[in-house]
């Protein structure tokens, strides 16, 4: 099974050839974020140097580093899902002798090896080059903070298969997905961070897994959370991760009892 899964590693790899250029873009479009970031916070901490228990060169950092990571963990299995079962592909893959959430999780796993290398380091190298971004807060928390990436990737992964079952049962998820593309980078701290959320968001925010996907990494590069803390965040990573991955599987079953397609 593990060489199955290094095949639709592979396939996922190998379908991203097809998009280089995007990707080339893309670097352009991460920085761009980053610079108008910048500029916001610049002027924020003009005012107040102290702002959220951040000073500028972390927030910098954090703002870069979690625009790195959402370049690596991000991907497109759910709108594959969809888009393979509305013109029937999924009838292939439904044939083939490995589960369809293994597989569908496989090649997130070859994209983001992909992402990894076209996208991820070559913005990494220019935001480091341009912004103030700071170094890790130590060896062992970029160790750490490499783990908990490790599961952002999956975690991400697992929660789009889930959100890609519903398209066997919907005609369209295109507004599922965009709600779930606008919550997930909002609560998961990409956009501001989560310690800045009113305090019944932030309470919500804590019972849901998007947390761990970004601002968990995020506040571990840094060292603002204790080993303590460290450790109970990635437990509750592996807790989510696990959750979702059985979630999904028992998904699937349920919503493929009865599949129609309209192509193939």
């Amino acid at each position: 099974m593990p060489s199955v899964g290094l095949e639709f590693a592979r396939i996922g790899f190998m379908n991203m050839l097809a998009f280089r250029l995007r990707y080339y873009t893309g670097i352009i479009t991460y920085f761009i974020n980053v610079t108008v970031y910048y500029f916001i916070w610049r002027a924020i901490y003009h005012v107040d140097p102290h702002f959220a228990n951040f000073n500028f060169a972390q927030m910098i950092t954090y703002v870069a580093v979690g625009w790195i990571i959402r370049s690596m963990y991000f991907n497109n299995i759910d709108s594959e899902m969809a888009e393979d079962i509305l013109e029937g592909k999924i009838t292939m893959v439904m044939l083939k002798p490995v589960s369809i959430q293994a597989s569908y999780i496989a090649r997130a796993l070859g994209e983001s090896a992909f992402r990894l290398c076209l996208l991820t380091a070559p913005t990494a190298l220019l935001l480091w080059l341009l912004f103030p971004v700071l170094a890790p807060a130590s060896g062992p928390h970029f160790a750490v903070f490499l783990l908990s990436l490790a599961g952002s990737v999956i975690l991400v992964a697992a929660l789009n298969f889930a959100v890609g079952c519903c398209a066997v049962r919907l005609t369209s998820i295109l507004g599922l997905l965009r709600a779930k593309f606008w919550a997930q980078d909002l609560l998961s701290g990409v956009l501001v961070p989560v310690t800045l959320f009113p305090a019944p968001l932030r309470q919500i925010s804590r019972l849901l897994p998007f947390e761990h996907i970004g601002f968990t990494p995020m506040m571990i590069y840094l060292g603002k959370i204790s080993w303590r803390q460290i450790a109970e965040a990635l437990a509750l990573e592996a807790v989510w991760i696990a959750a979702l991955l059985w979630f999904g599987a028992w998904f699937w079953r349920a919503m493929s009892r009865r599949i129609m397609v309209h192509g193939g």
